[in-house]
């Protein structure tokens, strides 16, 4: 299993434009071979002093069975057009890529 976090810092005041691009393509994202999981988040306060909050930040979270799925997946047509939607209003990209140690 992959495991993936992806935080997307967003320009200033965009972030529900940008959560309203990104469920658009989740239904296409989830019909990919290996696609377990693919859920954009926001921080939440929890009032945990080590937590750091970030207004601009989603957070992506995913599942993919293989390394090669997740591969496939950045090539997707659909991530494609998905990428481009969102190509100004996306400052910076940030990827864990994890597996189970």
């Amino acid at each position: 299993m992959i495991n993936v976090i992806a935080s997307i810092e967003i320009k200033d005041g965009m972030v529900a434009d940008f959560i309203e691009i990104f469920k658009a393509n989740v239904p296409n994202v989830k019909a990919e071979k290996g696609c377990v999981e693919y859920t954009p988040t926001l921080d939440v306060n929890s009032g945990l002093p080590p937590q750091s909050l970030d207004k601009n930040i989603v957070t992506i979270i995913e599942k993919w069975e293989t390394l090669e799925a997740l591969l496939d997946h950045i090539k997707a047509p659909h991530m494609l057009k998905y990428k481009e939607k969102v190509k100004d209003i996306v400052i910076d990209v940030s990827l864990k890529i994890l597996q189970e140690a």
